[in-house]
């Protein structure tokens, strides 16, 4: 993860200072999308580990998707 934080990086500062190619372009697009996408991933498996003790004792977890009061 860390390499493709650093080629983001790279790739942002280079559109920056002297504009990226479209093979550049492509990669950028590519690499950021799947770095959004293990931000999602990483999310979702935090909220499937915390519980919330609603007022009258019982317990949600963040994570149910059948939890309509959020």
């Amino acid at each position: 993860m860390d390499l493709n934080i650093d080629r983001i990086n790279e790739l942002y500062h280079k559109s920056q200072a002297e504009g990226l190619t479209e093979e550049e372009k492509t990669e950028q697009r590519v690499l950021r999308e799947k770095y959004i996408e293990a931000i999602r991933k990483n999310m979702r498996g935090t909220l499937d580990r915390v519980s919330f003790v609603n007022p009258d004792g019982s317990i949600t977890k963040a994570g149910d998707k059948n939890n309509k009061s959020c």
